[in-house]
């Protein structure tokens, strides 16, 4: 069953006093996005490593607030997605935002 187009409108995914420091799973329009929580914010990239689709929600997080997929060690700029071993190639970023108190994303192709 192919997936549903996009809608291009933020969707939301939950209270941000529930969101603590790190990484967190959402689903949102289908797509596995891993959100984190950062000294400046939040940001989200898609939740599945390029290399064997890791859990990059579960991986540590580093001072220059990379993320290192827990699985095979691949290293993601949490704010771009870019693959920090080959920054050509990377995952896809996403929107967000917080609206009286709640985080939306909004996923992107």
């Amino acid at each position: 069953m192919p997936l549903a187009p996009l809608s291009g409108q933020f969707v939301g995914v939950g209270r941000a006093d529930t969101f603590g420091p790190g990484g967190h799973f959402l689903k949102v329009e289908g797509r596995h996005v891993a959100l984190f929580r950062l000294d400046d914010g939040f940001h989200a990239i898609d939740n599945l490593c390029l290399h064997h689709a890791g859990p990059l929600c579960e991986g540590e997080i580093d001072g220059r607030d990379e993320v290192t997929c827990p699985w095979h060690g691949w290293s993601y700029e949490i704010r771009t997605g870019r693959l920090v071993q080959d920054p050509k190639n990377g995952v896809s970023r996403h929107d967000v935002r917080v609206v009286d108190g709640e985080v939306q994303v909004r996923v992107n192709p």
